[in-house]
């Protein structure tokens, strides 16, 4: 469907109204065990890279989503198979999330047998079937709208997703992307992890006006995310998500959440009493409050599980690569 060049959202392609989702700092989540699993091996698997990496096991730099675990959790809830997925930088959560792989991801980042890209990719740049991750600022973006428009062409009712953060916007592809997905009306889902911080800079430092303001001046639909309830905002972003697949037009999904580690290995430039706000309002201590039996067990079991695929990986011989 080809959208009218008026500058505002017509009647027929607009998204349905759905109202924002907020959450209290002290509200408890309640998660099914298969999400509060999933969560809980994002986890602990991005804390034991920062053990590896503090002891000096690992080289390079990484880049955790601790605090942000919930948010791919709940849009690969929302997500076909044939869809794809563009991740970027802070993107092990995206890539465990759909793939549940653990084991080949540690394996990349070590550079071991059985690494998903054979060890050439590291913790940033990762491909896999209809999955792509890259640490360039905004690069995904432009791809995910040329993905999107094959989409549109050769498989109705898919669409490509991409992850971006707060800090992504001060790239120009931001703006070129939503230009040209409006223009196009292309299935583009923009999904935005707005953690509040940009490497060391605090987004109102950084970021003029809104999110939302510049979705809007692109005449592309915005819904603001402020839960970790994962059933709440899938229950809220199912037809949205829908409405993106069935009339072809572009969406921006912006999560606020919370940034708990550094931004990358040990850069945190934050006061110490900030980052322990931040903690006390996370999903995991929320979560940790509702059930604490059922939590302790399953929280238990991720770190085992986690450790033991940790050591399994390291004991592996070095990975080979060999040109195509």
């Amino acid at each position: 469907m080809t959208r009218p060049f008026t500058g505002l959202m017509s009647e027929t392609t607009a998204a349905p109204a759905v109202a924002t989702m907020a959450v209290s700092p002290v509200e408890s989540i309640r998660l099914d065990e298969e999400d509060l699993s999933l969560m809980l091996t994002i986890r602990a698997f991005e804390l034991k890279l920062l053990d590896l990496y503090g002891r000096g096991l690992l080289n390079g730099t990484t880049h955790t989503c601790l605090g942000q675990e919930y948010i791919p959790v709940a849009m690969e809830g929302l997500l076909d198979p044939r869809d794809h997925v563009f991740s970027n930088h802070r993107g092990h959560g995206h890539y465990l999330a759909r793939f549940r792989d653990p084991a080949g991801l540690f394996a990349e980042i070590m550079g071991r047998e059985g690494a998903v890209c054979d060890g050439v990719g590291g913790s940033q740049h990762i491909r896999r079937e209809r999955f792509l991750s890259t640490g360039v600022q905004g690069e995904s973006l432009p791809v995910a709208a040329g993905v999107a428009l094959h989409l549109k062409r050769a498989e109705p009712g898919r669409l490509a997703c991409v992850y971006i953060g707060d800090g992504t916007f001060g790239e120009g592809a931001v703006y070129e992307t939503f230009n040209i997905a409006s223009l196009w009306a292309l299935p583009l889902l923009v999904v935005v992890e707005n953690n509040g911080i940009a490497q060391s800079t605090p987004t109102p430092r950084h970021l003029a006006g809104s999110i939302a303001g510049r979705a809007a001046a692109f005449d592309v639909d915005h819904r603001l995310i402020e839960t970790s309830d994962v059933a709440g905002i899938r229950h809220t972003l199912e037809p949205l998500v829908a409405w993106v697949r069935s009339h072809s037009a572009p969406l921006v999904v912006e999560f606020v959440t919370r940034r708990l580690g550094p931004h990358s290995k040990g850069d945190d430039t934050r006061p110490d009493q900030a980052v322990q706000d931040l903690r006390e309002r996370d999903w995991y201590a929320r979560c940790a409050a509702v059930d604490p039996e059922r939590f302790r067990r399953l929280d238990a079991r991720a770190r085992a599980h986690i450790d033991e695929i940790a050591a399994e990986v390291a004991a592996r011989p070095p990975s080979r690569w060999e040109r195509p």
